[in-house]
């Protein structure tokens, strides 16, 4: 049982972690301009790639692969400018 709570514990943790970077991302992108991010929209494509093919040849649990997907999803809506 202690590994269990453990375990959600950390989840618990990791799910903070990310929400306080997804707070950073949406103020950066706020103050960027709509050139800044066109280029940062094209980085992010590349970097995602790069990023989906080590995935792809990692043992690494489907939830990983999906949740990586789905925010990639996003993050790509979020940075495109206009």
């Amino acid at each position: 049982m202690n590994n269990l709570q453990e375990a959600t514990e950390r989840i618990c943790d990791l799910k903070g972690s990310v929400l306080a970077l997804d707070a950073l991302m949406t103020a950066i992108l706020d103050g960027m301009s709509e050139a800044e991010r066109a280029a940062l929209a094209e980085r992010f494509a590349i970097n995602a790639e790069v990023a989906r093919t080590v995935l792809l040849h990692e043992l690494i649990s489907d939830h990983t692969i999906m949740g990586f997907e789905r925010d990639a999803k996003r993050l790509k809506h979020l940075i495109q400018p206009g």
